[in-house]
């Protein structure tokens, strides 16, 4: 992979030149090398197969260059990018795209300028992550894997339902998933910024999903961590103890539940919800259900939110956003208040510019630019910070906290009777943001709770959540201690998720016909 020194000099190198281009005002060079390394996870023990498959990788690297030129209509701002050369060649293509795509954006303000704060990350990343070769690649897979079938075979439920090893094995277990490793270095340098800051992450991460697939139960569990030593085999181990608790999984009718979201669910909610309603872009387009509610309650006094991008050991930590200014915290909801919103330098800029921006947001002046601090410009795409895109928003580490939290013991008896929601699946708003509408389905490590103790496993996909998000947030009855990372799908942030209960979530019974003749 390329050395930081190497990107460093490829943006100062490519500022120079966009220095002599005819009627350019003002430039930014990011400069971006990421590679991907993953291993599928891929045992079944009635099928023959190779448990961990071979690892896979994926490589690129390249500069892109937004300018802004003057033009006989105005300033127009134009990006260009180009992959896998960095020297002068690639940086004078890259600026001839940008170029020839220049438009007039009167929204524009100018390229992010210096922000007032220090730079609070340096030096986080983990060398061994960073050089991990195929073999050791190959070891992490195979102890995920190892975890699983260990607590399989230790489950005394499994061994009465087999009666032995043999029937064990017919049983039909099947542990599958990926170990997932993410290695970024970037660069950038801008003519307000003409000094050439370097930053350089690493992660891992394992997911996995465990079947008995004779009794119809599934299970899943992860693990989250930026050094190679945070990985054990945890992710395997949870997957097959939910899939064991899952056998013999019990139906609920339609209503409304006191539910209890695990880690996984509040991730999710916080993902395709909370968080986009967060965002400086979602009130500039009026699209939110905190429209105007700045200094507001807008969810029980016992929540908190907050999106923190420099914290140490946090997955999602950045030393510097893709517009090369400092990560930091910002506060979302304090103690049930909607406070602040996630936000970059263009979209700070417009907003508090807006005509109309005490309606949309509730507060204008400094007291909005205070709710629109940009600590949050990156360029997410995939795996990594891209050279070929422009920043946009994205959340880096998602802190859910409650006030006066508990213990899970505890907080299952305040609920009583209800439902525990383990793992939730399309989650998305109906009717748009604005009107905070959702569902999701419910797919698994999930239990009926009664008398204040888990009584039942919850059968995978019978119920669906059809609710809005205020109400969620509303009804908050309690919270429990220790935030853990959770990682959902397609997803750029971690959310670090407690478990949450929720008074009156309203629940549907789903595809039981058919299910109940078999």
């Amino acid at each position: 992979m390329i050395g930081a020194g190497e990107l460093a000099r490829a943006a100062r190198e490519a500022l120079e030149l966009t220095r002599r281009e005819p009627g350019l005002l003002e430039a930014e060079v990011f400069v971006a090398a990421n590679a991907m390394l993953l291993t599928r996870l891929n045992y079944t023990s009635h099928i023959p197969s190779n448990g961990v498959e071979e690892p896979k990788s994926a490589e690129a690297w390249g500069l892109g260059i937004q300018a802004v030129f003057d033009t006989p209509a105005g300033r127009a701002i134009g990006f260009g990018s180009e992959p896998s050369d960095l020297g002068a060649p690639g940086a004078r293509r890259a600026l001839d795209k940008a170029r020839r795509a220049a438009v007039v954006d009167p929204e524009f303000v100018s390229l992010p300028r210096p922000a007032p704060g220090a730079r609070r990350l340096r030096d986080y990343h983990d060398p061994a992550l960073m050089t991990l070769g195929d073999e050791a690649l190959v070891d992490a897979g195979w102890n995920v894997v190892g975890g699983a079938l260990r607590t399989f075979q230790a489950s005394s439920a499994l061994a009465e339902l087999a009666g032995s090893d043999h029937g064990l094995r017919k049983l039909g277990i099947i542990v599958g998933g990926d170990v997932t490793v993410v290695q970024e270095r970037i660069a950038i340098a801008s003519t307000a910024m003409p000094d050439a800051q370097t930053d350089e992450t690493t992660l891992i991460t394992a997911f996995v999903t465990a079947m008995v697939e004779a009794q119809g139960a599934k299970g899943s569990g992860w693990s989250t961590g930026t050094r190679l030593d945070d990985l054990t085999d945890e992710a395997g181990s949870e997957a097959a103890q939910n899939a064991i608790a899952a056998i013999g999984g019990e139906r609920v009718a339609s209503g409304r539940y006191a539910v209890v979201f695990g880690p996984q669910p509040v991730a999710d909610l916080a993902n395709n919800l909370i968080v986009p309603a967060c965002t400086s872009p979602s009130f500039y387009a009026s699209s939110t259900p905190f429209l105007g509610k700045l200094g507001q309650r807008v969810a029980s006094p016992r929540l908190s939110v907050y999106d923190d991008g420099a914290r140490p050991r946090f997955m999602g930590s950045k030393g510097i956003t893709c517009e090369g200014l400092p990560t930091g915290r910002t506060e979302l909801i304090r103690d049930g208040v909607f406070v602040g919103c996630l936000s970059s330098w263009y979209e700070t800029e417009r907003l508090v510019r807006d005509a109309g921006v005490a309606t949309k947001l509730g507060a204008s002046g400094e007291a909005a630019r205070a709710a629109l601090v940009p600590r949050n410009g990156f360029r997410f795409g995939g795996a990594g910070r891209q050279f070929d895109m422009q920043p946009g928003i994205s959340a880096s580490n998602v802190v859910v906290e409650g006030r006066d939290a508990v213990s899970r013991e505890q907080l299952l008896r305040d609920v009583g009777d209800g439902l525990y929601v383990g793992r939730i699946w399309y989650t998305y708003p109906i009717n748009g943001l604005r009107a905070g509408d959702f569902t999701c389905t419910v797919v698994g490590d999930s239990y009926i709770i009664r008398d204040g103790r888990i009584a039942a496993p919850l059968r995978a996909n019978v119920i669906r959540i059809d609710d809005n998000i205020t109400n969620i947030l509303e009804n908050v009855i309690g919270v429990t201690e220790r935030p853990r990372g959770t990682i959902v799908w397609a997803a750029d942030e971690v959310v670090y998720a407690p478990e949450i209960a929720v008074r009156g979530v309203r629940v549907e019974s789903i595809a039981g016909f058919m299910e109940d003749i078999r």
